[in-house]
Protein backbone atom coordinates (compact mmCIF):
# COMPACT_ATOMS: atom_id res chain seq x y z
CA UNK A 1 0.00 0.00 0.00
CA UNK A 2 1.76 3.34 -0.82
CA UNK A 3 1.79 6.43 1.43
CA UNK A 4 -1.49 8.24 -0.08
CA UNK A 5 -3.43 4.89 0.71
CA UNK A 6 -2.03 4.21 3.97
CA UNK A 7 -2.54 8.49 4.71
CA UNK A 8 -6.59 7.73 3.53
CA UNK A 9 -7.47 4.84 5.58
CA UNK A 10 -6.24 6.46 8.52
CA UNK A 11 -8.40 9.69 7.88
CA UNK A 12 -10.86 7.32 7.26
CA UNK A 13 -10.97 5.68 10.36
CA UNK A 14 -10.38 9.03 12.35
CA UNK A 15 -13.30 10.25 10.18
CA UNK A 16 -15.21 7.50 11.00
CA UNK A 17 -14.54 8.08 14.84
CA UNK A 18 -15.21 11.54 14.94
CA UNK A 19 -18.43 11.35 13.45
CA UNK A 20 -19.58 8.67 15.81
CA UNK A 21 -18.58 10.83 18.79
CA UNK A 22 -20.60 13.41 16.83
CA UNK A 23 -23.51 11.65 16.72
CA UNK A 24 -23.63 10.00 19.94
CA UNK A 25 -22.87 13.59 21.75
CA UNK A 26 -25.63 15.28 19.67
CA UNK A 27 -28.06 12.09 20.87
CA UNK A 28 -27.30 12.89 23.89
CA UNK A 29 -27.57 16.45 24.18
CA UNK A 30 -31.38 15.89 22.80
CA UNK A 31 -32.10 13.24 25.34
CA UNK A 32 -30.32 15.06 28.74
CA UNK A 33 -32.39 18.35 27.46
CA UNK A 34 -36.05 16.88 26.23
CA UNK A 35 -35.71 13.13 28.29
CA UNK A 36 -34.66 14.10 31.52
CA UNK A 37 -34.93 17.90 31.55
CA UNK A 38 -31.59 18.48 32.50
CA UNK A 39 -29.63 19.63 29.84
CA UNK A 40 -25.78 18.72 29.76
CA UNK A 41 -23.65 21.51 29.73
CA UNK A 42 -20.74 20.63 27.54
CA UNK A 43 -22.60 18.89 24.71
CA UNK A 44 -23.36 21.88 22.60
CA UNK A 45 -19.52 22.99 23.13
CA UNK A 46 -18.17 19.72 22.40
CA UNK A 47 -20.36 19.33 19.34
CA UNK A 48 -19.22 22.56 17.61
CA UNK A 49 -15.38 21.43 18.29
CA UNK A 50 -16.05 18.02 17.01
CA UNK A 51 -17.69 19.51 13.53
CA UNK A 52 -14.80 21.99 13.50
CA UNK A 53 -13.01 18.49 13.17
CA UNK A 54 -14.74 16.73 10.72
CA UNK A 55 -15.09 19.63 8.66
CA UNK A 56 -11.33 20.54 8.21
CA UNK A 57 -10.42 16.76 8.59
CA UNK A 58 -12.87 16.21 5.74
CA UNK A 59 -11.97 18.57 3.86
CA UNK A 60 -8.20 17.00 3.62
CA UNK A 61 -9.98 13.50 2.38
CA UNK A 62 -12.25 15.00 -0.06
CA UNK A 63 -9.35 16.89 -1.43
CA UNK A 64 -7.51 13.47 -1.28
CA UNK A 65 -10.13 12.12 -3.85
CA UNK A 66 -10.68 15.14 -6.03
CA UNK A 67 -14.16 15.31 -4.89
CA UNK A 68 -13.98 18.73 -3.58
CA UNK A 69 -16.13 21.65 -4.74
CA UNK A 70 -15.20 23.21 -8.24
CA UNK A 71 -16.47 25.01 -10.89
CA UNK A 72 -15.26 22.70 -13.97
CA UNK A 73 -16.84 24.92 -16.91
CA UNK A 74 -13.53 25.65 -17.96
CA UNK A 75 -11.30 22.46 -17.93
CA UNK A 76 -14.20 20.50 -19.49
CA UNK A 77 -13.74 22.33 -22.75
CA UNK A 78 -9.88 22.16 -22.50
CA UNK A 79 -7.56 20.17 -24.92
CA UNK A 80 -6.60 17.33 -22.23
CA UNK A 81 -3.13 18.39 -22.42
CA UNK A 82 -4.10 21.96 -21.61
CA UNK A 83 -6.19 20.33 -19.12
CA UNK A 84 -3.50 18.73 -17.58
CA UNK A 85 -1.26 21.55 -17.51
CA UNK A 86 -4.50 23.59 -15.84
CA UNK A 87 -4.94 21.46 -12.83
CA UNK A 88 -1.17 21.52 -12.09
CA UNK A 89 -1.39 25.12 -11.70
CA UNK A 90 -4.73 24.75 -9.42
CA UNK A 91 -2.68 22.21 -7.49
CA UNK A 92 0.07 24.67 -7.01
CA UNK A 93 -2.18 27.44 -5.76
CA UNK A 94 -4.03 24.96 -3.14
CA UNK A 95 -0.51 24.23 -2.26
CA UNK A 96 0.57 27.86 -1.82
CA UNK A 97 -3.01 28.61 -0.08
CA UNK A 98 -2.76 26.06 2.41
CA UNK A 99 1.51 26.23 3.11
CA UNK A 100 0.33 29.83 3.55
CA UNK A 101 -2.99 30.20 5.32
CA UNK A 102 -3.57 26.76 7.18
CA UNK A 103 -0.22 25.82 7.97
CA UNK A 104 1.35 29.37 8.80
CA UNK A 105 -1.43 30.79 9.94
CA UNK A 106 -2.84 27.50 11.87
CA UNK A 107 0.24 27.73 13.65
CA UNK A 108 0.25 30.93 14.46
CA UNK A 109 -3.41 30.68 15.81
CA UNK A 110 -2.62 27.82 17.97
CA UNK A 111 0.42 28.79 19.14
CA UNK A 112 -1.47 32.11 20.53
CA UNK A 113 -4.26 30.43 21.81
CA UNK A 114 -1.95 28.74 23.80
CA UNK A 115 -0.12 31.86 24.81
CA UNK A 116 -2.83 33.48 25.57
CA UNK A 117 -4.33 30.79 27.83
CA UNK A 118 -7.76 30.35 26.39
CA UNK A 119 -9.75 27.77 27.63
CA UNK A 120 -13.05 26.68 26.87
CA UNK A 121 -16.36 27.78 28.59
CA UNK A 122 -18.19 24.31 29.25
CA UNK A 123 -15.06 21.82 29.15
CA UNK A 124 -12.33 23.94 30.27
CA UNK A 125 -9.93 22.57 27.47
CA UNK A 126 -7.42 24.68 25.96
CA UNK A 127 -8.67 26.05 22.53
CA UNK A 128 -5.55 25.74 21.05
CA UNK A 129 -6.11 21.67 21.36
CA UNK A 130 -9.50 22.35 19.26
CA UNK A 131 -7.69 24.30 16.46
CA UNK A 132 -4.83 22.65 15.86
CA UNK A 133 -6.47 20.22 12.74
CA UNK A 134 -6.22 23.70 11.06
CA UNK A 135 -2.64 23.25 10.53
CA UNK A 136 -2.98 19.59 10.19
CA UNK A 137 -5.56 19.63 7.73
CA UNK A 138 -3.34 22.12 5.90
CA UNK A 139 -0.32 19.77 5.83
CA UNK A 140 -2.53 16.97 4.71
CA UNK A 141 -4.16 18.65 2.05
CA UNK A 142 -0.49 20.12 0.86
CA UNK A 143 0.63 16.66 0.65
CA UNK A 144 -2.06 15.44 -1.80
CA UNK A 145 -1.95 18.57 -4.06
CA UNK A 146 1.58 17.91 -4.29
CA UNK A 147 1.49 14.30 -4.89
CA UNK A 148 -1.67 15.11 -7.62
CA UNK A 149 1.41 17.40 -8.90
CA UNK A 150 3.52 14.76 -9.37
CA UNK A 151 0.69 12.02 -10.99
CA UNK A 152 -0.40 15.04 -13.36
CA UNK A 153 3.06 15.32 -14.57
CA UNK A 154 3.52 11.74 -15.75
CA UNK A 155 -0.17 11.86 -16.94
CA UNK A 156 1.44 15.10 -18.89
CA UNK A 157 4.28 13.30 -20.56
CA UNK A 158 2.21 10.51 -21.44
CA UNK A 159 -0.10 12.94 -23.22
CA UNK A 160 2.62 15.07 -25.37
CA UNK A 161 3.56 11.46 -26.60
Amino acid sequence: MNLRAHIDRILEVFLVIIMSLLVVDVVWQVASRYVFSNPSSFTDELAGFLLIWVGMAGAAYVKSKNEHLAIDILHIKLSPVKRTRLLIFINYLIVVFCLTIMVLGGIWLVYTRFVLGQISAAMQIPIGYVYMIVPISGLLMSYYAIDDIRLLNKELKTLKQ
